[in-house]
C-alpha cells in the first residue's frame, strides 16, 4: 500500500508537525525508544532532523543478540544527528518482577506485556527529567488496524508521528531518510517473547496483506481464498483488540439517571 507521491514533502510535513506541537506546549526534549526496527529508526530520525534535542534509548530485556546488535547500530547511526543516546538494560528489573509474580500469577502474555510496560515507564522517567515527551513509533496497521501493541506499553506515548502511515509507506520513507539497509530489511518483531517469534508468525499475515485488508477488506465478493483468510485474520484481531484503539469506557451519569 503506497498512497504517497512525495516523500520529501512527507518528511518535511511530519517534522513541521512535531515542531509545532513542541512549540505550542513548551517542550524541551523528544524521547524515543529504539529497538533496531524500521519504525523506531524512522521516528527517531524524523525527531532528530527537527533540530529539537532528541534522546534515543535502547532497552534490552533478555534480548537476543541480533535484536541487541540492530539496536546498537541504530543508536550509532543516529549519532550523525547529534542525538543523545543510551542503552539501559532492564533485564535485572524484569527478572526480579518475573520471579515475584510467576508463582501465583503466571502468564506468558502478561510477562511479555510487562517488558513493554517497563520500557514505557523508563521512557517517561527520562522525559520527566528532561522536560520532554515520549514519541511513539507505531504504524497505521498496528495502532488502528489489528491493535498490535501493548496497552500502556509501547501504546503509552504522547505523540505518534507515523501512526497514519502503512508499514509499506514507512519503509519507503526510511529509504528516503537514508536508514541503513540492514535495519530496513530486518524482519519485524516486537522482541517480547523468549522464542524470538516475529510479527508475521504472531499475526498470521504479512503487513502488506493486512494493509490490503484494512483498505479493501469489505469488498468480500472479489476475494480469493487467501484474501478471505487475511480479511478474517484482520477482522478477528481488530475486534479482539478494539479496546486498545478506543477511549476507556466510562460510566455516563447523564445517560444513567439516578432517582
Amino acid at each position: 500500500m503506497n498512497r504517497i507521491i512525495d516523500y520529501e514533502n512527507l518528511s518535511e510535513k511530519i517534522q513541521t508537525w512535531i515542531i509545532n506541537y513542541v512549540n505550542k506546549h513548551n517542550i524541551k526534549t523528544l524521547v524515543v525508544g529504539v529497538s533496531g526496527g524500521i519504525d523506531s529508526a524512522v521516528v527517531s530520525t524524523l525527531c532528530a532532523k527537527t533540530g529539537i534535542p532528541t534522546i534515543a534509548i535502547g532497552m534490552p530485556i533478555n534480548s537476543n543478540s541480533n535484536n541487541t546488535e540492530l539496536s546498537k547500530k541504530q543508536l550509532l547511526y543516529l549519532k550523525q544527528y547529534k542525538v543523545e543516546s543510551e542503552e539501559i538494560d532492564l533485564s535485572l528489573i524484569y527478572n526480579s518482577y518475573n520471579k515475584l509474580m510467576s508463582s501465583n500469577y503466571p502468564s506468558d502474555l502478561g510477562f511479555a506485556n510487562t517488558k513493554a510496560r517497563l520500557r514505557m515507564i523508563t521512557l517517561y522517567q527520562i522525559s520527566a527529567s528532561k522536560g520532554g515527551i515520549v514519541v511513539g513509533t507505531g504504524n497505521k496497521v498496528e495502532d488502528f488496524g489489528v491493535g498490535f501493541f501493548t496497552k500502556y506499553g509501547d501504546g503509552g506515548v504522547d505523540i505518534s508521528p507515523i501512526a497514519d502511515l502503512y508499514k509499506t509507506e514507512v519503509r519507503e520513507l526510511s529509504r528516503h531518510l537514508g536508514i541503513p539497509q540492514e535495519i530496513i530489511d530486518a524482519e519485524p518483531t516486537d522482541g517480547l517473547w523468549d522464542d524470538n517469534r516475529v510479527d508475521e508468525t504472531q499475526i498470521g499475515a504479512t503487513y502488506e496483506e493486512l494493509e490490503w485488508a484494512m483498505e479493501y477488506g469489505e469488498d468480500k465478493e472479489f476475494h480469493t481464498e487467501k484474501e478471505h483468510d487475511v480479511v478474517n485474520i484482520y477482522q478477528i484481531l481488530n475486534h479482539k483488540n478494539k479496546h486498545k484503539m478506543v477511549p476507556i469506557p466510562i460510566f455516563d451519569l447523564n445517560k444513567n439517571k439516578i432517582l
